[in-house]
């Protein structure tokens, strides 16, 4: 198990009672693409104001929950991101967040987390803590009304019921979950009476028509002794796992435990069940037609972000985030355009946007994981050209920051500094590069880049070879917790092979 796993068994506050939160911040999405990608997921974008939707969900928790009881559960390829997005919300947040070696849905994340929370306390002591969790990437319109259905559902948690939160269904949407109601509860609440799961169109609106059903927004509360009752019961392989934490680490077993969402593997079979009726706004931003919903609209009707002109154009949404979009004469529309890709599709047909990625993906694309920004713990690295046998970047290292040692099998480099000084280590030589100096690095040559200074290193950076791949690192030492080893070493696994350069 690498090192940056480690980060979910070794940091953050100590457990304690009362309530705390369940932040749920690893998702890869695709159905925002091409804004969203495997490395910068919709949850870490700014999509409609200056905040990320990760940021905004971090903000609305701590006006609940505190800051010592909140925790983020992201994916390890995450992690350095998730950081410096908490540390601008409330720096002590950064020692909360727990590292997901890989995407196994919603269940073993929250019980990731309530390894945590949970400590050494006795199943006595579980009993008095009540856990709320959340998804990082969806829009809350009112969030006092927000606090105060939290506020409703912590009191029927204290009682026994699986609290979740059902936002009213006034159009037949057929992404979404439903809930139906029950009987009531009062103050909003009902016990739940059944849940479907993305119906299709007619069953849709049959729903929306009985004002019985509620969309299921994945927010959820409940007592720890209840959540853990519920999970023996009804998933007992995950409970196993969760059980045999005191003679190995949860993270270690990850690999083995099957995908399970809460929904399907807890709430769907469960008894004592509470769905409060929402009193805010809330939408799940799951495809670009959300997006144009939620925006803010043009007197002809369209949603226009970034550098646009558009001419003649009705009812769409027009999104740049890299060059000059020009659009004219079209309705309906989403056209999205970001440095290195653009996407146009009619507004009726957003929900193919996750069948062009899974085509990408298919191919073989970068284009699925990565901008040709790259945002890494010590800085940036932006692809500038690329061709058979080359590549160029140009990398930018943070004031203090260093990339690790490491070398390439395949790959010499050409390093030129445009922009402050760089300390440079070529095996066994330590130097320093200033403006407009130069160094070659051989294949198979052990190095690493540096930034003594207090000013921002830019450099050029021009790679050439046979086999140009971000996989083709040996990394031999890092101050990031990222894995390590040499070119024989076990630890030169999947980690290794990710998009996420030098």
């Amino acid at each position: 198990m690498g090192q940056t796993g480690d980060i979910a068994q070794t940091a953050g506050a100590s457990p304690a009672p009362g309530v705390q939160a369940i932040i749920l911040a690893g998702g890869s999405g695709t159905r925002l693409w091409p804004l969203s990608r495997t490395l910068l997921p919709k949850q870490l974008l700014a999509i409609n104001g200056e905040k990320t939707l990760l940021q905004n969900t971090l903000a609305r928790t701590l006006s609940v929950f505190p800051a010592r009881g909140t925790w983020v559960v992201t994916n390890e390829e995450h992690v350095f991101e998730v950081r410096g997005q908490l540390r601008r919300v409330d720096p002590g947040l950064e020692a909360n967040i727990l590292a997901e070696p890989m995407g196994k849905n919603t269940l073993p994340a929250v019980l990731l987390a309530l390894d945590r929370i949970l400590g050494e306390n006795s199943p006595e002591a579980q009993s008095g803590v009540v856990v709320g969790v959340f998804p990082s990437d969806h829009m809350v319109g009112d969030v006092a009304a927000w606090k105060s259905c939290v506020e409703r559902g912590e009191s029927l948690a204290r009682d026994g019921y699986l609290v979740t939160f059902g936002a009213r269904a006034d159009t037949p949407e057929t992404g979404y979950g439903y809930i139906r109601r029950g009987a009531a509860l009062g103050d909003g609440a009902y016990v739940v009476d059944g849940f479907t799961e993305k119906p299709d169109l007619e069953m849709a609106r049959s729903m929306v028509a009985d004002g019985a059903h509620l969309w299921n927004t994945g927010m959820f509360l409940f007592r720890a002794d209840v959540f853990l009752a519920a999970v023996e019961k009804h998933a007992p392989m995950h409970f196993a796992w969760w059980r045999a934490r005191r003679e190995k680490p949860l993270i270690l077993g990850y690999g083995g435990i099957p995908e399970l969402s809460v929904d399907y593997g807890l709430l769907e079979r469960m008894k004592r069940l509470a769905v409060i009726e929402a009193g805010f706004d809330w939408d799940d931003l799951g495809n670009w037609a959300a997006v144009y919903r939620l925006g803010a609209k043009d007197q002809n009707g369209c949603v226009v972000q970034g550098d646009v002109l558009a001419l003649d154009c009705h009812d769409s949404l027009l999104v740049s985030r890299g060059g000059k979009l020009a659009v004219t004469g079209i309705s309906d529309m989403i056209v999205v355009q970001t440095r290195d890709a653009t996407l146009a599709c009619p507004m009726s047909r957003q929900q193919g946007v996750k069948d062009v990625v899974a085509a990408l993906a298919a191919e073989g694309s970068p284009l699925v994981e990565a901008h040709v920004t790259v945002r890494r713990p010590w800085g940036s690295y932006t692809v500038l050209e690329e061709g058979p046998g080359y590549k160029i970047k140009r990398i930018e290292v943070l004031p203090g920051a260093r990339l690790s040692l490491q070398m390439h099998h395949h790959r010499s480099e050409h390093w030129v500094v445009i922009a402050g000084t760089a300390e440079v280590q070529l095996g066994e030589r330590i130097f320093l590069l200033a403006e407009n100096q130069s160094v070659d690095i051989p294949k198979t040559t052990e190095h690493r880049l540096s930034n003594p200074g207090k000013v921002l290193v830019e450099i050029i950076e021009i790679q050439s070879g046979p086999y140009l791949e971000e996989d083709d690192i040996v990394r031999y030492d890092d101050v990031y917790g990222r894995r390590v080893g040499g070119a024989d070493s076990p630890e030169i696994d999947r980690a290794q092979k990710r998009p996420e350069g030098e």
